[in-house]
């Protein structure tokens, strides 16, 4: 059976929930607006403690993998890590009050933030500059804009241009490219190409192995934590029981290898480490934004491209888990959702953030109940933000590649590749033309590839 475009089935529902307004009084009219604006009123009325329990046991098992997760995602946008930490505690508090997922586990995702990271770039070589951080906020910003404009305008018809071919495909040749760039920190190499193509990375590796710029004592921190990552999740996969082994697994890793690190002070014969991560509540960032000058084009334009791409991923996610509960998502509400989340993100010296399929896979088999489940994980990186920051300052970098190498894994779908190239040829060649322009050209002009094929 072909599955209907999400346009479609978006318009299907907005006509449905403009039949509840028929006939009402104005006051009630008003609450039902409400109630649709922000579910949370809706739902809330009727949760229970038995919903709290599974919400707050998920809660607490999708911090403990969304803590190391975006400490090291920040490094693929080239940030400081308070900033993704901070985009976990801000935004998933807006969506648990808009959103109609009960499963998204909201934060920054891989491919979003590596893809903000490289577009940003192009703008600003100087990763450390203050007008590097200005434009990630700007884009930020425009993404939530994007997204807010899709929803409110029942725009969602344009997502449709990003077909799913075209997203696995993506997906799959920026888990390359995320691995990739991840073995600079994996072999400890000092100098590593800032560019995001393959044959530009190949070379540096290559180069720094002619020429023995790797450190030893890093390979063996990030080669042992990346197959204990990649054996818990072949457990977790095989035993669903057993899902919160690998769930706990990249926190596990952070806690041992830091400790490891402290006692035989590897620091000082070149084990890099995170070094020092910002504590306590960033200030408001609505005068960092960029709402003239030469980097609002640029700005406007990377978060445009982000934001339809965190729309996408989320979407997918949330439909992929509504089907499998038996309950309704509201594609409209959903972006309204995830666009003003952006907004308040930005301004709030966040980064992009969106449905992570990860961490709302481990929200899912933890038991979540309903949106709640985003509030107690915000409310945990609030404690760590407040009281453990300190502890992180012997975490090695190389775990961090380690874990996002694992989570990477995660982007790639043999399955969904073949069973494309058996169903329509032509979706096939979207697929290996988003696929190829990530690898070969980079991960903005691989998406205008895909639309181009599609169109």
């Amino acid at each position: 059976m072909k599955m209907k475009p999400f346009g479609t089935l978006m318009s299907m529902a907005d006509n449905y929930s403009l039949r509840k307004y028929k006939g009402k009084t104005k006051t009630r009219k008003f609450c039902l607006f409400l109630q649709s604006l922000f579910p949370i009123l809706d739902w809330g009325r009727h949760y229970t403690f038995t919903n709290f329990r599974g919400d707050f046991i998920s809660g607490l098992t999708t911090a403990a993998l969304c803590i190391p997760q975006d400490i090291a995602y920040a490094k693929l946008a080239n940030l400081d890590p308070h900033h993704a930490l901070y985009a976990s505690f801000v935004t998933p508090l807006v969506y648990a009050a808009m959103g109609s997922s009960r499963d998204i586990a909201i934060g920054p995702a891989a491919v979003v933030t590596l893809l903000l990271g490289a577009m940003i770039s192009k703008e600003i070589r100087d990763h450390k500059s203050h007008e590097y951080l200005r434009l990630a906020f700007t884009a930020t910003f425009f993404a939530g804009i994007t997204q807010l404009t899709l929803g409110l305008l029942r725009l969602g018809f344009l997502i449709d241009f990003l077909s799913h071919a075209a997203i696995v495909g993506f997906m799959s040749g920026a888990a390359i490219i995320i691995t990739l760039q991840q073995l600079k920190g994996l072999l400890g190499i000092p100098h590593f190409t800032k560019k995001t193509d393959i044959i530009s990375g190949i070379g540096s590796v290559k180069t720094a192995i002619l020429h023995h710029e790797w450190n030893l004592e890093t390979i063996i921190i990030g080669t042992s934590c990346l197959v204990f990552l990649l054996l818990t999740k072949y457990i977790g996969k095989k035993r669903k029981k057993l899902f919160w082994v690998a769930a706990i697994a990249p926190l596990t890793c952070v806690i041992v290898s830091t400790i490891c690190v402290y006692i035989t002070r590897a620091d000082e014969r070149g084990v890099l480490t995170v070094r020092y991560i910002k504590g306590g509540l960033n200030s408001a960032s609505a005068n960092e934004i960029f709402f003239r000058g030469k980097y609002l084009v640029p700005g406007f334009r990377i978060g445009a491209v982000a934001g339809i791409v965190a729309l996408t991923e989320a979407v997918s996610i949330g439909r992929t888990f509504a089907a499998m509960k038996h309950y309704t998502l509201d594609g409209n509400k959903e972006m309204v959702a995830m666009g003003t989340m952006n907004v308040v993100g930005s301004l709030t010296s966040c980064i992009v953030a969106t449905g992570s399929f990860s961490r709302s896979a481990v929200n899912n088999m933890a038991g979540c109940e309903t949106a709640a489940s985003n509030i107690v994980m915000s409310i945990v990186i609030l404690l760590v933000l407040t009281l453990i920051t300190p502890v992180f300052k012997y975490t090695p970098s190389a775990v961090l590649s380690a874990i996002i190498i694992a989570a990477a894994t995660n982007l790639v779908n043999i399955n969904a590749v073949i069973m494309i190239w058996k169903i329509d040829k032509f979706d096939f060649m979207v697929c290996m033309g988003a696929f190829f322009g990530v690898i070969f050209i980079n991960v903005e002009y691989s998406l205008l590839i895909a639309v181009k094929l599609k169109s």
